[in-house]
């Protein structure tokens, strides 16, 4: 049950803060009376599954591990229109089994003839069921019947109790089931434009009533069912036959009383026409292990659609489906949590007296919530108010009022090893340090062991982390200005903060004993909050930027991507728009007459994979033009981003993200500096226009030689691969002399890609067909490849086979460092989902681990600078490359700091080795 936040003030005993209200629900179909009759909301799962996912396209839908969800989408999203507009009291959904029915049984041809069941729609009706569990409505499916026979079984029972009845399905067979108390929404077009077939739209359409509808159907047969009707027989005739002889019965009855050609036909497939009615006509009457008033519509399971819709990266749709059923989360006045009273404290003595009332440090309890209130500022957002806040009580310091005296009790207490919890941490850390105030001793902060508890979230906003773990739901309310307003005197702003701080208080306790089960104490206090503080210092510095090699670096792109561009216009005599697939589709498949690609809804795909094979394939001037013109125009707008990054200061100030990626990795944002190309020339020239700063002396940039492998050596403990290492030898040279039999020497730069690309690719669970398309090898050669690597190599074969096991058998990987990834998807009985988290369980413990150790380097880094009293600073950290600012006269130093501290940040069955370069620019350093 989700419970309510209320304000406790001065001037308000309570201002409780309410729940989103659902949008406004639209009329109801006409037809079906209003009032307090229960109505029953029925869907034909695979007929509208199939439905959403020839609505929209798989390609645009698709999660980071590549499964496809465009029909759980889809289907999500018609099954809350339909309840937002048709208001239903019970909803179920019922699906058809792969496994033979009476209808199969009886006649193996029935549905035969359908197209082979799309690639990209396997996986999802699973999917589909585990959101319908998520959202507690029921789904039913019964071994030997259809989801139709189901569907009818549920109609007659609702009805026979009086209620509405709406069924939803693009099957017409569902059309006998219309009476005055059921309709059927049938889709006319994808799943937005589904109207209401009564009794009066079925007989204008098919001129039968629904109730002689599957009559109609044995006579002219049904295409989707493979039931062939009578030769000359349509419905126009049938349905003239039927008005006639009163049923399908009557006309059987008066077979010889039909004359001409239709009268022959129909007496010599009579038997066909008898099948075609026992195979169409639903059962109603069969046992279902769920009852109708076991179907009542009830608000979701909310934290089992936040952790789905978050695997799903179903975002809108779970604002849209909280928005739907904010009114039916009971809000429970006597459960509502009571924030804390607060006074804004304008002297330093009071500040001292509210401190000095706490629990002693070390007890229950002592910790407290920091939150900071801060506006725009410069590069950055500074602070103007820090409210502090206990379970009982909370004091506001406003900055802009405090004098000085009050200030540095702030100043004092915040330095301080006082256990503090911060909700983003960060970015409270740079906010108080841009008006010159330190922090110190946290203890907690809600958005990184809310990260650690659950890696593949989405978000971890505290008001989602509130809902999801606390089934507290908070929210302040605004005027049209904007202005935070509570009702409180004056005081709003401080009263939503305090808030803030409460909630993040009940976060950090109900986190702690989770912490600990999970094994993540160690890593939220000696990795990731000391982190925080690091990531904060380098994104306030930032690195300097030559606008003058940026400009020339811009204009070069612009012109590499007009001469790509005339060049093709070129190749074809006419201009084109080489943005338009739909223009590039008429160029090359019809124009140019290429082999087609792969087909999509709006014709053949012309994606980079696809136009890359097509050019292989055909070498035609124009796809290469094209080609070049993408990489170029691809590259400027990288360029143009960085332009729009330089701040004031003329840096570039990244945003590094410790709760993005699942697998523990830093990600950059605003700009992303992760995406510039490692090994191309291109990817060399946008690294040069990122320089040293005036007054320092150099960069210095330093990374890993081979860290995955060698922590894949490390966890395999594969004996050729140690040995390689400790030997110091060629990695991919050793290896492709044992799997090639020849000595190192005769190892070829062929050879040698080739093992590279298996050593990394086994460790990503690459298959060998991913290895044969990677390689341009056949299959078979990629599979002797692979053998013939894990016959030299056996610790690794075992080392990839055990991991996915044992994860299996633990429910989770985890790194060296013991971060765990759950992986629930490993015991699913969808084998695509299933494959999915295998690959999931190959990689996260080495990726994971990878993060971990750049991680500790920099903590190392940082505290050896400060230890030495060093005035080199850390600027950037990309993938596994440090990047060092050095102040004139320290490089040496600098340089064996960061070669001990990254060789140290591990202890590994091989030794970590540290490359290090130094240049006027990042690419200078480069090595």
């Amino acid at each position: 049950m989700m419970t309510r936040l209320a304000l406790v003030s001065e001037s308000a005993k309570t201002a409780p803060l309410s729940t989103v209200a659902p949008s406004p629900a639209s009329a109801p179909v006409a037809g079906l009376p209003g009032g307090e009759t229960p109505r029953l909301l029925v869907i034909d799962g695979h007929s509208m599954a199939f439905r959403a996912f020839y609505a929209l396209p798989p390609e645009n839908f698709a999660t980071d591990t590549g499964q496809h969800t465009n029909a759980v989408h889809g289907f999500t999203s018609m099954l809350l229109t339909m309840i937002r507009q048709q208001k239903p009291t019970h909803v179920v959904v019922a699906f058809d089994l792969d496994t033979p029915t009476f209808r199969s049984l009886e006649y193996t041809e029935y549905k035969g003839g359908r197209n082979k069941t799309p690639e990209e729609f396997y996986g999802q009706i699973d999917l589909i069921i585990k959101v319908m569990a998520a959202m507690r409505i029921p789904t039913i499916s019964v071994d030997g019947f259809e989801a139709d026979d189901i569907i009818a079984t549920l109609s007659t029972q609702g009805e026979e109790a009086g209620w509405d009845v709406l069924v939803v399905s693009g099957d017409r067979d569902a059309f006998q089931l219309i009476t005055d108390k059921v309709l059927v929404l049938y889709p006319k077009k994808g799943i937005s434009d589904i109207p209401p077939m009564d009794a009066d739209a079925v007989e204008a359409k098919y001129l039968v009533p629904p109730n002689r509808y599957s009559d109609l159907a044995a006579l002219v047969g049904e295409t989707a069912d493979n039931l062939p009707g009578v030769p000359g027989v349509g419905p126009k005739t049938a349905a003239k036959w039927l008005k006639l002889y009163g049923s399908l019965d009557g006309i059987l009855e008066n077979l010889d009383a039909i004359g001409g050609k239709v009268g022959e036909s129909l007496r010599t497939h009579v038997e066909d026409v008898k099948r075609n009615r026992r195979l169409n006509h639903l059962l109603r009457d069969m046992e279902l292990p769920v009852a109708i008033t076991d179907t009542v519509l009830q608000a979701p399971d909310r934290e089992a659609v936040e952790e789905l819709f978050d695997a799903l990266q179903f975002n809108t749709l779970r604002k849209r489906l909280f928005d739907l059923f904010g009114e039916e989360e009971a809000v429970d006045a006597g459960e509502a949590h009571q924030v804390p009273a607060h006074q804004v404290v304008t002297e330093a003595a009071a500040l001292a007296t509210w401190l000095a009332a706490g629990p002693a440090a070390g007890a229950a309890g002592a910790a407290v919530a920091v939150e900071v209130l801060s506006e725009k500022a410069g590069l950055a957002h500074e602070a103007v108010a820090v409210a502090l806040v206990r379970a009982d009580s909370a004091v506001v310091v406003d900055l802009g009022a405090a004098d000085a005296a009050l200030e540095s009790e702030l100043a004092v207490w915040l330095a301080s090893d006082a256990p503090k919890v911060i909700h983003e941490y960060k970015e409270a850390f740079k906010a108080l340090s841009l008006r010159g105030l330190a922090v110190a001793g946290v203890v907690d902060d809600t958005s990184l062991s809310g990260y650690l508890i659950q890696p593949d979230r989405r978000s971890y906003e505290l008001a989602e982390l509130s809902q999801v773990h606390l089934k507290v739901s908070f929210e302040a309310a605004a005027t049209e200005s904007g202005q935070l307003d509570l009702g409180l005197e004056g005081d709003s702003k401080f009263a939503d903060a305090v808030q803030r701080g409460y909630v993040a208080l009940l976060l950090s306790e109900h986190f702690a004993p989770i912490l600990v089960e999970r094994g993540a104490e160690r890593l939220l206090h000696e990795l990731e909050l000391p982190l925080a503080g690091i990531l904060a210092t380098m994104e306030l510095t930032g690195i300097d930027i030559s606008q003058e090699r940026l400009a020339t670096l811009l204009a070069d792109f612009t012109a590499a991507m007009n001469a790509a561009q005339e060049a093709a216009f070129a190749a074809i005599g006419h201009e084109v728009n080489l943005g338009s697939p739909k223009q590039l589709q008429q160029v090359l498949f019809e124009e140019l007459g290429l082999p087609k690609t792969k087909k999509i809804k709006t014709g053949y795909t012309t994606d980079a994979a696809s136009l890359k094979m097509l050019l292989e394939k055909t070498g035609h001037e124009f796809l290469a033009q094209l080609m070049a013109h993408r990489e170029a125009s691809k590259l400027k707008q990288m360029v143009e981003t960085l332009k729009k990054s330089v701040a004031e200061d003329g840096r570039i100030h990244t945003t590094y993200a410790q709760n993005v990626a699942a697998t523990g990795r830093l990600s950059s944002i605003n700009p992303n500096l992760q995406n510039i190309p490692i090994r191309t020339e291109e990817g060399r020239r946008v690294r040069d226009i990122f320089v040293v700063s005036e007054g320092y002396e150099c960069l210095l940039a330093a990374d890993y030689s081979q860290i995955e492998m060698r922590i894949m050596a490390h966890l395999s403990e594969d004996a050729g691969l140690i040995e390689a290492y400790a030997l110091g030898e060629d990695l991919h040279r050793y290896v492709g002399s044992h799997v090639f039999g020849v000595a190192p020497e005769e190892v070829t730069s062929a050879m040698r890609s080739k093992v590279k690309a298996m050593s990394y690719g086994l460790a990503y669970g690459l298959t060998s067909f991913g290895l044969s398309k990677q390689l341009e090898i056949s299959v078979d050669e990629a599979r002797t490849l692979v053998k013939d690597y894990f016959d030299r190599f056996g610790g690794v074969r075992d080392y990839l086979r055990g991991v996915v096991e044992q994860a299996r058998v633990d429910g989770y990987t985890s790194t060296i460092e013991g971060r765990r990834r759950y992986l629930p998807d490993l015991a699913s009985t969808d084998r695509q989902l299933r494959e999915l988290a295998e690959r999931v369980a190959l990689n996260s413990p080495i990726q994971g681990s990878a993060a971990d150790i750049i991680k500790a380097a920099m903590l190392g880094v940082d505290a050896a600078l400060r230890k030495q009293e060093l005035k080199s600073r850390m600027l950037l950290q990309v993938h596994d490359e440090l990047i060092l600012e050095i102040w004139p006269g320290e490089l040496d130093a600098v340089k064996a700091l960061v070669i001990e501290q990254m060789g140290a940040a591990a202890e590994l069955k091989v030794p970590l080795e540290v490359q290090v370069g130094v240049g006027a620019s990042w690419n200078d350093a480069g090595h």
